[in-house]
């Protein structure tokens, strides 16, 4: 499918998407704190991300079994990170997400980091191969953050209905 466009090409194109991506996300976040919380507003975006996996129907976009759980332990590794800065708040009667200084430097330096090892892997993978690695990494990392979150929210809803 990919065979007739050249390699640095795909790779350039596929790091652009994940700049305007990951700042498209990361605008979408600082907003969303702003608005109160809800358990749909926190479980939507791994639902909608899971029809990502469609990819793999395709030949190009398959990986193996050992790159899975590399890609997977590395997005796992990731979430710690979101998760332990990711606090919620009590305002107006409501839950929100608690503003952090450093919540918009963790997710640039994750997307560079993200970009980084994409450019050095790029010798070393196919395109393909590698954008379906990158997939299982960001859902690797976004599935366990939301769940914690969607934890944290639930504590924090419950001890404000006891309160």
């Amino acid at each position: 499918m990919f065979d007739s466009i050249p390699s640095h090409y795909l790779l350039i194109g596929s790091t652009i998407m994940a700049v305007i991506m990951g700042s498209f996300v990361m605008v979408i976040r600082l907003r969303a704190q702003k608005k109160p919380v809800s358990t749909k507003k926190i479980l939507i975006p791994p639902f909608a991300m899971s029809t990502g996996a469609l990819m793999f129907i395709f030949e190009e976009f398959r990986v193996a079994p050992l790159q899975i759980a590399e890609a997977a332990a590395l997005g796992l590794l990731f979430s710690v990170v979101l998760i332990l800065t990711s606090k919620f708040e009590i305002r107006d009667n409501a839950v929100y997400m608690k503003q952090s200084k450093a919540f918009p430097f963790i997710l640039v330096g994750l997307l560079v980091l993200r970009i980084i090892l994409k450019l050095i892997f790029a010798e070393s993978f196919d395109v393909g191969e590698l954008a379906g690695m990158f997939f299982i990494l960001a859902f690797s990392m976004i599935l366990p953050w939301r769940i914690g979150m969607l934890i944290k929210y639930k504590k924090l809803e419950k001890s404000q209905i006891i309160a």
